[in-house]
């Protein structure tokens, strides 16, 4: 065998060999009660402007009957998770179907590479074929090596394209939030149900285990919508750029100063999914969590009509002269 091709071997062993060990050393995941706090090292929160924070978000004791038990209904990552977060929305199902595509494309390219490697390192090598070919051109390769990655790449294209527009697109909205970024919080507004608007921050850790939320992803207050309604989201920015994406929803839209985006979703179930701002924003960036509670149109309603009745609850303060984000005096 040629000096060559030990080395080929060797190193397909030694990756192998690498994969197996990485696989053994992993623990069974234990997959921890729904809303549990995951035991991780303490990280310091953010400074918070907020007042004092209670246990209770108005609204919050009419939607505690929300099916969020089920591991489907609860958008985030869980130990032991390496696939994308179940589809909360069909625009998410179809970027996923879209992943699988491109995996399978993808995998019988790698296969088939592969495979023409090894096979030309066992059939011409220096000691099986000590006298090599001398031709340059073979017409019938040259075409199939030609066609065959238009024909892919024309596969992808075709596929791509709906996806791309289904998500850039926003039909015909059921109700509208707007989602305001700011360092290192969210803002929102419900134009469409009575113009409140409250400030969404992260839980500190010990509230945040206390309220049963994620570490990192549990929010003051959050965002709740009716299931089967097509919302759209209109994103902007008070300082720098932000990013608003809830991977189960299937968005992400940055949030730009002096400009409004917009993205759209329609969940197909009820349940909490939580998301993070995605664009580096600072020191903070990493405590700025997206928590949206999916509920029936009645519970919606209930929440809405408690929060209307409520005026005093939200207030504007002004930092610097300047109009700051809307600051909750008694929320959790």
């Amino acid at each position: 065998m040629s000096a060559s091709l030990k080395r080929a071997f060797f190193f397909v062993a030694l990756l192998l060999a690498a994969f197996v060990t990485q696989v053994a050393a992993q623990p069974a995941p234990a997959t921890p009660a729904p809303g549990a706090a995951t035991e991780v090292p303490a990280t310091p929160a953010p400074e918070s402007t907020a007042p004092t924070a209670t246990t209770t978000a108005p609204g919050e004791a009419a939607l505690s009957a929300a099916p969020n038990n089920d591991p489907q209904n609860i958008g985030r990552a869980l130990p032991g998770d390496y696939d994308f977060q179940p589809a909360a929305t069909d625009h998410a199902q179809t970027i996923h179907d879209f992943h699988v595509l491109l995996m399978v494309i993808i995998t019988i390219i790698t296969v088939f590479v592969m495979a023409l490697l090894v096979w030309v390192m066992i059939r011409y090598n220096a000691r099986v074929n000590p006298k090599p070919s001398n031709f340059s051109h073979n017409t019938l390769v040259e075409v199939i090596w030609t066609v065959v990655p238009v024909v892919i790449l024309v596969l992808i294209f075709v596929r791509s394209i709906p996806v791309l527009y289904e998500g850039d697109v926003v039909p015909k909205a059921d109700m509208t939030i707007k989602a305001i970024g700011h360092q290192w919080n969210w803002s929102y507004e419900y134009p469409d149900n009575g113009n409140f608007s409250f400030l969404s921050e992260m839980l500190s850790e010990d509230k945040a285990l206390a309220a049963h939320e994620p570490r990192l992803l549990g929010a003051t207050t959050h965002i709740v919508v009716p299931v089967g309604k097509i919302v759209r989201v209109i994103v902007t920015s008070q300082d720098v750029i932000h990013s608003w994406a809830v991977p189960a929803f299937g968005v992400k839209i940055d949030a730009v100063p002096g400009r409004l985006n917009q993205t759209w979703f329609k969940a197909n179930r009820e349940g909490i999914f939580y998301g993070q701002c995605s664009e580096l924003c600072g020191v903070n960036h990493a405590f700025m969590p997206i928590e949206v509670e999916v509920v029936s149109q009645e519970r919606f309603d209930q929440w809405v009509a408690e929060t209307k009745t409520k005026p005093d609850i939200y207030q504007y303060s002004e930092t610097d002269g300047a109009p700051a984000a809307p600051v909750a005096s008694n929320q959790h």
